[in-house]
């Protein structure tokens, strides 16, 4: 196999993913930067990295969306307590809106119940997917925010060829098996020539309600066998779980991600 040189003038292979076209958005639309937030590996907390990201970039004055790219297990609306079902019309579907104005779209919004699940196959999964870009009226965007499933398979393989993604955020946590799988999401995105932000280390301590000493549950594991930098640490955080099961993130003050919001912004 010849290795890409990445000129497509004098390229004939017409499926490689950097000729591929992609998506989009209505006439209604108009986004900045598409960015994908992502691990490869579930439950290391995707979904709440991307609602904190929303959340200091809407404080900033950015504008901002959320794609719920999760399908099967989508949780971005109960973060930010929202419910009921978005409404549409011949132009398009119309996102729901967050108290500080983020717009998210999620198939929970779609569902007749919120705990109904998704059974479909692959290829159904990918079209919903391609819509919530194409036929979202999103309004105008600095940032779209798209919260992956786990896995390097039919959804994220999709995102990342049809939809125009800028940059990849990559969430981990501080265990070595964790890092192992995290680090075949970043060769992905960096073979979708997708440019890789940096990660996010989840779980990364714990604070003693007591003496406020610093408890690495994970042991001294940094994810050093990392090939990107970690940005920002994660504490467990009672208030921060509390506030995001009762969908108050952006009431939130400390959100512990500066440092990786700041990183974005400046690319």
């Amino acid at each position: 196999m010849t290795q890409c040189d990445h000129n497509c003038s004098s390229c004939s292979q017409n499926t490689c993913e950097s000729r591929i076209e992609k998506e989009k958005t209505n006439d209604f639309s108009q986004i900045k930067k598409v960015v994908a937030v992502l691990s490869g590996k579930g439950g290391v907390g995707k979904s709440m990295v991307t609602s904190l990201l929303a959340v200091e970039l809407t404080r900033a004055g950015y504008k901002v969306g959320i794609l719920d790219a999760d399908i099967t297990g989508p949780s971005i609306p109960k973060s930010f307590n929202i419910s009921g079902h978005v409404k549409g019309s011949e132009s398009g579907i119309f996102p729901a809106k967050t108290n500080l104005g983020t717009k998210i779209i999620s198939i929970n919004l779609l569902l007749e119940n919120a705990t109904d699940p998704v059974l479909w196959r692959g290829p159904v999964i990918s079209g919903v997917l391609k819509q919530f870009y194409t036929d979202v009226l999103w309004g105008e965007l600095d940032y779209l925010l798209i919260d992956m499933p786990p896995g390097t398979a039919d959804t994220a393989l999709t995102i990342f060829q049809s939809l125009p993604v800028d940059y990849a955020i990559i969430v981990t946590s501080p265990q070595d098996l964790v890092s192992m799988i995290v680090e075949k999401a970043i060769k992905m995105a960096e073979m979708m020539h997708i440019t890789v932000i940096g990660a996010v280390q989840n779980f990364s301590y714990v604070v003693c309600d007591n003496c406020d000493h610093i408890i690495k549950l994970f042991g001294n594991n940094e994810n050093s066998n990392l090939s990107i930098p970690i940005l920002d640490r994660i504490p467990f955080d009672k208030k921060l779980s509390s506030a995001i099961d009762k969908g108050m993130i952006e009431l939130v003050e400390n959100t512990y991600i500066s440092s990786t919001v700041k990183k974005l912004t400046e690319e």
